[in-house]
């Protein structure tokens, strides 16, 4: 009977769950435990400042390009669609602020966290992948040097402090995209755009983009180095690190969205 029973598709989805389950149960704890290691080595200065310059310049000199491409593009779409109808309504001197605070509460930052993993933790996650399936992690271990706070260090200061600075760029870029469409769109003058930029916006909201950059640069940086260590298998485990590393970062920065707008704006 246990025989047929496990010739059943009930059985192989049932299976297919329990194992996924478990797979996300395993890197989660792996991804806590590689942050908990890497917060334990910062006191003793696991890194140089040459170090993290070099990945600095890699998340935000390398990234800032298609960031700007893709927060610019959702400016101008938003306010092409937006102005023209409120200036028909006579809410023209609305129009900055509703983009402004668009872009600097959520689009800015979400957009700019999807074009960092897309480009910055994918490649995080293959270059750590490939290092641990061709056995080089294992040396740097053998010549009794922690691979966490060797490799993972550099690149969580760097995504910490340069992911802030990119979507501060992201948003103004934003903003004044936003403003060209708007005045293409309806005729609404640049001095009636940024008057409304400047009332609508306030210090809070600047505060809640600026600390959502930094969770989000920290959750995509430990994400992507912790998928690429669990990497195994050869060529096709980089594979499997690597989606793995830009889905699970995905999901992360849109649940700290979530939690980031029940807290500040609810």
């Amino acid at each position: 009977m246990k025989v047929y029973y496990k010739a059943t598709y009930t059985y192989k989805i049932l299976r297919m769950f329990r194992t996924e389950f478990e797979n996300f149960v395993q890197t989660l704890g792996n991804i806590v435990i590689y942050g908990l290691d890497f917060l334990k080595g910062l006191k003793n200065k696991p890194t140089t400042f040459r170090e993290v310059m070099a990945q600095s310049a890699r998340f935000g000199i390398s990234s800032l390009p298609i960031t700007l491409s893709i927060v610019g593009m959702t400016s101008v779409i938003i306010a092409m669609q937006v102005a023209g109808e409120m200036v028909k309504q006579g809410a023209g001197n609305y129009v900055g602020m509703l983009v402004a605070m668009l872009m600097v509460r959520e689009e800015a930052v979400i957009m700019s966290g999807f074009a960092i993993i897309s480009m910055i933790g994918s490649s995080l996650a293959s270059e750590i992948a490939t290092m641990k399936v061709t056995e080089q992690i294992d040396a740097i271990t053998v010549l009794k040097v922690n691979p966490i706070h060797y490799l993972f260090t550099p690149r969580i200061i760097a995504g910490t402090i340069m992911m802030p600075i990119v979507v501060i760029i992201a948003s103004l870029f934003g903003i004044i995209g936003g403003a060209v469409a708007s005045n293409m769109a309806s005729g609404l003058t640049f001095k009636a755009y940024f008057d409304s930029v400047w009332f609508g916006l306030n210090m809070h909201d600047l505060k809640v983009c600026i600390m959502k950059a930094v969770s989000f640069g920290f959750v995509i940086s430990l994400i992507s180095c912790a998928c690429g260590m669990e990497a195994q298998d050869g060529a096709k485990g980089v594979g499997i690190a690597t989606t793995k590393a830009v889905v699970w970062s995905f999901v992360a920065i849109v649940i700290l969205d979530l939690i980031f707008a029940a807290a500040c704006f609810y």
